[in-house]
């Protein structure tokens, strides 16, 4: 117990505040393009819906380490949009937080994009339909009726999004690396910790992401439980 103690009182703790910092943002970029996407694809049928739908779910399925490389190929200091930042703005997205941001953004995406899909297309079209008829714009429709109904869906693919988010590992350590206070998010933490043969550490960090994985949990289910 004392050990434990001791390990907690003298332990850096940000790991936890970045992965947090990390996730949040990841599932803000998650939400706004997961339910502008959603939309599209809940409401429109046109050529080749299935094919772009499967590429936008391809993160789910895919190795960490092939987005990783993606991101590195797409953004990377060689690459055309990677070398204007550079030249424009001394900006690099590799070897920082906002690497992490982007990652995990990208594999936390398709839990927000499949929910939004299913939750814009349950939504009653007669309740939109009552809604236009009182002069409402497009905008105030979608806003006052439409995304209301389809809320609930789209909560719980944000939740499980920032769980997801917060346990990202292979791309974010192959764009953002293990940097220690600027990068190392708890998951690369767990990983040097249990390569430097610190086992205390190692687990004290599992049980915290852990225990904030399962209150993320927890919330989604009350959430639903109250609606």
């Amino acid at each position: 117990m004392d050990s434990t103690q001791t390990l907690l009182a003298g332990m850096d703790w940000s790991p936890l505040i970045l992965s947090i910092k990390v996730a949040a943002w990841a599932t803000a970029v998650a939400l706004v393009l997961g339910v502008a996407l959603g939309w599209v694809f809940g409401r429109r049928k046109f050529l080749g819906r299935q094919l772009l739908e499967a590429v936008c779910m391809l993160p789910m399925v895919l190795p960490p380490t092939v987005v990783g490389y993606a991101i590195l190929v797409l953004a990377g200091r060689r690459s055309p949009l990677g070398a204007w930042l550079r030249a424009h703005f001394d900006y690099s997205i590799i070897f920082s937080w906002h690497g992490a941001v982007v990652a995990s953004a990208v594999v936390a995406f398709p839990l927000v994009f499949k929910s939004a899909i299913a939750a814009f297309a349950g939504v009653d079209r007669s309740l939109e339909a009552a809604a236009a008829t009182l002069r409402q714009s497009p905008v105030s429709v979608f806003l006052r009726v439409t995304l209301p109904l389809a809320w609930p869906g789209i909560l719980a693919g944000t939740l499980l999004a920032f769980a997801r988010a917060m346990g990202e590992f292979g791309a974010s350590l192959m764009v953002a690396g293990s940097i220690s206070k600027q990068t190392q998010t708890l998951s690369m933490a767990i990983y040097d910790a249990s390569q430097a043969g610190q086992d205390d550490l190692a687990l004290v960090l599992v049980l915290i992401t852990c225990a904030v994985s399962i209150a993320v949990l927890v919330l989604s289910n009350r959430l639903f439980a109250a609606r």
